[in-house]
């Protein structure tokens, strides 16, 4: 046999060992999320996630810069789903989940890949030049192949893991969103408490000139002058704390959008709305295992140890690998051309018995986080929703009762100054009263929606539909 049809046989027997590469089919890939979803209705929907699988695709993810084209910018007010969905799209917290999801993604196609197959050769080149010897090198090709089902349960396994990486993402998504809320409303209240305080230093001034005037015509004391001044002065001092508050919800804000700490915003807006009804307790539970991506993640984890037990079964088996050989050493033709298998022998089984009870204690392990993730899914639901009933009530008696008495007693004060039948100091406390209810009124007001945010996570998603909710009137004048 000539070299060149020596050769050319050879090319035939690798391409034939190289088309046992058979790679199981692959599932249909999942479209990738876009980085933010359209509005915060879609939230919850995006907390129920198909499982993820292998896509081919080289797009590259950017995280926003720095310094991005303002999209607040000409806004009068900051609309909250607005400020959702910037932050959905620009915070690193979610471009870092994005890439963990698709980096597990790219898993599945290496794990159910065959090897690659091998090609050597040998010369014997004291052989070149002898005419009483032919021949006098060698060709191989070999492939190896694992036991059947080993590479598809790595795939299952692998797949797995990509789900569970996507649910993640899923979980980052509401992490933000609760997160971007409860900014909002920090800067929503250090606004409202700053009208407050600036509408009491009106007030308290009205007081100081009507306490001048009386201390003029020698009706009152200068004490009720001085009074007065202390009680501009402690207003001043609580306008630079609100301040400061204000300045702190902006930076947390604008940290969540990926920008300057000090990047001007929009005002808050004058209200917020407020839920016309929530389920009972009982049903957020239900709701929140049904629709928790950290619970999906974990269920998918489940599966991927499950498979993981199926592969370790499946080292009781030998792998193999086919060889096809060439050997023009041998003077004899008809024993050139050779093929053979080789296997490894399992014989050590109580390292591969040992293997499947790991397999075993993990699924136990992820199964008892499973469990006991439940327990508390429904231990946090039902203390979220107990304490955001009692903002609701807190709320309600501030807006129906609290704040009206308060102000009927300024007025009955500020009439009984004027008739001279109530002192100062009398005056300013009922002032000061009236003042520090408002605050407190607000701060209930941003209490309530911070723990109606904090369920709504809890529960993977909003409550209700948005076009159920209702516009609550000013917490207070």
């Amino acid at each position: 046999m000539s070299l060149s049809r020596t050769l050319q046989l050879c090319a035939v027997l690798a391409i034939a060992v190289a088309g046992c590469r058979v790679i199981p089919q692959t599932p249909p890939a999942t479209s990738l999320p876009a980085p933010a979803p359209a509005s915060t209705s879609t939230v919850a929907e995006s907390a129920t996630i198909s499982p993820a699988s292998y896509e081919q695709t080289d797009q590259t993810e950017h995280v926003a810069a720095i310094e991005p084209d303002d999209k607040f910018s000409g806004q009068a007010e900051l609309e909250l789903s607005s400020l959702i969905d910037e932050v959905l799209a620009r915070n690193p917290s979610l471009q870092e989940a994005l890439a963990a999801w698709r980096e597990a993604a790219q898993r599945y196609p290496q794990v159910i890949s065959l090897d690659d197959p091998m090609f050597g050769t040998m010369l014997a080149p004291g052989a070149w030049g002898d005419e009483t010897l032919t021949g006098g090198y060698m060709l191989e090709a070999s492939q190896k192949l694992p036991w059947p089902g080993k590479r598809q349960l790595r795939g299952q396994a692998a797949l797995a893991e990509a789900s569970a990486a996507r649910f993640d993402v899923g979980d980052t998504q509401l992490m933000l969103v609760e997160a971007a809320k409860l900014g909002f409303f920090d800067y929503y209240l250090a606004r409202r408490e700053m009208e407050v305080n600036e509408k009491n230093v009106q007030i308290m001034e009205e007081f100081r000139n009507t306490a001048s005037t009386k201390y003029r015509a020698n009706q009152v004391t200068q004490q009720d002058v001085l009074q007065a001044d202390v009680e501009l002065a402690e207003l001043k001092r609580r306008h630079y704390e609100l301040e400061r508050m204000e300045q702190v919800a902006i930076a947390r804000i604008n940290t969540l959008l990926h920008r300057n700490a000090d990047h001007p915003l929009p005002s808050p807006p004058a209200h917020l709305n407020q839920i016309s009804d929530a389920p009972s307790a009982a049903d957020l539970q239900e709701l929140a295992i049904m629709r928790r991506p950290d619970l999906a993640a974990i269920e998918a984890r489940i599966r991927a140890e499950q498979a993981n037990v199926a592969l370790a079964a499946k080292e009781f088996y030998p792998d193999f690998e086919f060889t096809g050989r060439y050997d023009a050493f041998w003077q004899e033709k008809p024993l050139r051309p050779s093929f053979g298998v080789s296997m490894n022998v399992p014989i050590y089984r109580e390292k591969r018995r040992a293997e499947v009870r790991e397999a075993i204690f993990r699924v136990r392990r992820q199964r008892a986080e499973f469990e006991q993730r439940i327990d508390a899914i429904r231990n946090d639901v039902q203390a979220a929703y107990a304490r955001l009933v009692e903002s609701h009530r807190v709320n309600e008696l501030y807006r129906q009762s609290l704040l009206p008495i308060a102000q009927q007693n300024v007025d009955a004060a500020r009439s009984g100054y004027t008739a001279a039948n109530v002192d100062f100091l009398r005056l300013i406390e009922a002032q000061r009263q009236h003042f520090m209810l408002q605050e407190r009124s607000y701060e209930a007001e941003a209490d309530y929606h911070r723990r109606l945010a904090e369920l709504e996570r809890l529960v993977g998603g909003p409550l209700t539909d948005r076009s159920a909710e209702e516009e609550i009137p000013p917490v207070g004048d």
